[in-house]
């Protein structure tokens, strides 16, 4: 008999969105006259901008040319697209890095799961509830010991530090699913802890272009001493819609020693990168009209979010989030299942949402809605919503 990997028979079920997409499949299947709406699984549903489309085409075009054709491409990314995540995404915010500390890819779901690999596999993790499903899947394929950080509206999503040493630390902010941010003290506080206690924090912070708010920290280097202690994830799919097209890139300081040869080694090796396209689509992103066409769709869809915070509002639901990140962590009456509630919005609205429970036990009685469908779809779930009798 084949020896498996056991830590996959502790993980629960089907991946939490895959589960949640065959459900509303099977829900069509069975009434195929229903008008659903997505409100689920946070796919965008703009196109992309003109600016992306535009630097798409001439690097296709640049393919089919034997003078500017191009096969492999470097692991780590090319220097035109780090060049201009450093200047677009970290300069302006007074922080400075390396060429060698930016890794391009294509996807932060992709690094977040993957970055574990270069810890040892005894490492103690900690990880918030509720959290992205990812982090905690990811460590339990590997057989590590998690820890849980409860965030509830009770700490005001703002997890309080483990009461026992730990070696690995998941935050996300602007928080999925939750949509609330951690502020400058709060980082300061896991900066510092990391700090005293030798941990390594891996920040997410895939939605950092949705902060409205000023003051709030869009990357956890803007605290001082964490380029020793934190290696950071940021995504273009929220950003600029690049959901299909798939880029990101993971920043890992070599304050961090030996971490960032390892990971450098880990993409060398398992890691072709991303394609020459897209990550001159990446690129135009950080073009001036790039950056106008961007800021425009995140007020887009920050709008949406807007018209469920305070749809719901005046139904006289309590809610969180939709003020800086796209997510609505909608919490319900009292004694409402969440997986049941799913079921039943779907049935009575067809509108489809995220169980608050598939996030993690401190996320029973909360529902999660995302601000990524069209206006007029997003303005149509939220009155069938408050015609609903719950």
């Amino acid at each position: 008999m084949n020896k498996i990997n056991e830590n996959y028979l502790k993980l629960g079920g089907n991946y939490l969105f895959a589960e949640l997409k065959k459900k509303t499949e099977a829900f069509q299947a069975k009434h195929p006259e229903a008008d659903i709406i997505r409100l689920g699984i946070g796919d965008v549903t703009l196109p992309l901008s003109p600016a992306v489309i535009q630097a798409m085409h001439k690097a296709v075009e640049e393919m089919g040319d034997a003078k500017t054709f191009r096969g492999y491409g470097p692991e780590q990314g090319y220097d035109f697209l780090i060049r201009a995540i450093i200047d677009g995404e970290y300069k302006s915010r007074g922080i400075e890095l390396d060429m060698d500390e930016v890794f391009v890819s294509d996807g932060s779901k992709c690094d977040v799961a993957n970055i574990q690999e270069i810890f040892s596999r005894d490492c103690k993790v900690a990880i918030c509830d509720p959290v992205y499903p990812v982090y905690l899947d990811s460590n339990i394929m590997a057989g590590r010991e998690v820890v849980f950080l409860p965030s509830t509206c009770d700490n005001g999503f703002s997890p309080e530090l483990p009461d026992v040493d730990v070696d690995l630390i998941y935050l996300c902010s602007p928080n999925n699913p939750t949509g609330t941010v951690l502020t400058r003290r709060d980082l300061e506080r896991w900066v510092d802890y990391a700090t005293r206690k030798g941990a390594i924090i891996l920040f997410d912070s895939a939605y950092s272009s949705y902060i409205q708010e000023p003051g709030l920290p869009g990357s956890i280097y803007e605290i001082p001493g964490a380029k020793e202690v934190a290696i950071e994830f940021k995504s273009f799919s929220k950003t600029a819609g690049f959901t299909g097209l798939r880029c990101a890139f993971t920043v890992v300081p070599k304050a961090l020693g030996k971490l960032n040869g390892f990971w450098n080694r880990r993409q060398c090796t398992k890691f072709n990168g991303v394609s020459y396209v897209v990550q001159r689509a990446a690129e135009a992103v950080y073009s001036e009209a790039g950056k106008g066409e961007t800021a425009e769709m995140i007020r887009y869809y920050m709008g949406n979010a807007a018209i469920i915070r305070e749809g719901l509002g005046k139904a006289g639901f309590e809610v969180y989030g939709g003020k800086n990140a796209p997510y609505i962590w909608w919490k319900l009456p009292s004694g409402l299942d969440s997986m049941n509630f799913a079921a039943k919005l779907l049935e009575s609205c067809q509108v489809v949402g995220t169980p608050g429970v598939g996030f993690g036990a401190c996320g029973e009685g909360y529902f999660r809605l995302t601000a990524f469908g069209s206006r007029a779809r997003t303005e149509e779930a939220v009155a069938r919503i408050m015609e609903m009798e719950i």
